[in-house]
């Protein structure tokens, strides 16, 4: 019991310390804010044109789509759906050997990069995700919903997206081991990151197969499901449905980075020292 709750206290400090070290850019954070914001009115406004257009596209309403974009602009970098986060660092630790450093520390690699990114995306989340969604409520009209309970429920869909999205990049820095340059699988993932989580339109809009594929991958779980969580699409089993689609992808893809890694540190290359 007390290494386990030693372990927990360390994977704790990790997320804390993550989350101090973004809190120190804040002039980062204010340039973040107002670009997530500028880019969340033309994404807006887009989307008035087109629902004026075709109303009820995807089973929204334009209340609803104009939500979808500005929660989708609070999740932009807690999800990292377009990269951003830990890999770049760890890929660039594979490249050079540190990693072999990493490797003897008395903590899991997996688990203390997951605890690291767990820390970026709380402070994203607070520090580049509130003051868009405040101002796109302020500025336009949203279905908000009135239920704290929903609020809730869309708290733990982020939770587990934010997990997923971790895991997906995990497996991408993981490529480094073999290629010792991961950058080309690492934009590929963030291109598709940026399609299938719903980033650019909601997964809804897709047609026929292309529409059913694009919700059953993982990076659904990113930003298409906490988006109809939190508009109410998903209530009752339906939720526990969604929970269970993003708990699913969150195991397997944990478990294939964890083969991976057994895999990659039995050939660890080291350049240049």
């Amino acid at each position: 019991m007390s290494v386990r709750s030693g372990r927990f206290r360390l994977y704790a400090a990790v997320a804390g310390g993550n989350f101090r070290r973004f809190a120190t850019y804040r002039t980062a954070t204010l340039a973040g804010v107002f670009t997530n914001t500028v880019f969340g009115v033309i994404l807006a406004y887009t989307y008035i044109a087109l629902w004026d257009e075709r109303p009820g596209l995807g089973g929204y309403d334009q209340a609803q789509a104009l939500t979808y974009v500005w929660l989708g602009q609070a999740l932009l970098m807690a999800m990292a759906a377009m990269g951003g986060g830990f890999e770049t660092d760890l890929m660039e630790r594979i490249r050079t050997g540190d990693v072999a450093v990493d490797l003897y520390r008395p903590a899991d690699l997996q688990a203390w990069w997951l605890a690291s990114d767990l820390g970026r995306a709380a402070f994203h989340l607070l520090g580049r995700g509130v003051v868009p969604m405040i101002f796109g409520a302020l500025v336009f009209q949203l279905a908000l919903p009135d239920d704290p309970l929903t609020w809730l429920a869309t708290l733990l869909a982020v939770l587990l997206g934010v997990v997923v999205s971790f895991a997906l990049r995990y497996l991408v820095a993981l490529s480094a081991f073999w290629l010792l340059d991961g950058a080309g699988v690492a934009q590929v993932s963030w291109l598709a990151g940026t399609f299938f989580s719903g980033l650019l339109l909601p997964l809804h809009v897709f047609p026929g197969a292309l529409g059913e594929a694009a919700r059953a991958l993982p990076w659904s779980a990113l930003l298409q499901v906490p988006a109809d969580v939190f508009l109410g699409r998903h209530t009752g089993t339906g939720l526990l449905a969604v929970y269970a689609f993003q708990a699913a992808w969150a195991a397997a893809l944990l478990a294939l980075g964890r083969l991976l890694q057994g895999l990659a540190t039995r050939r660890v290359v080291v350049q240049g020292g």
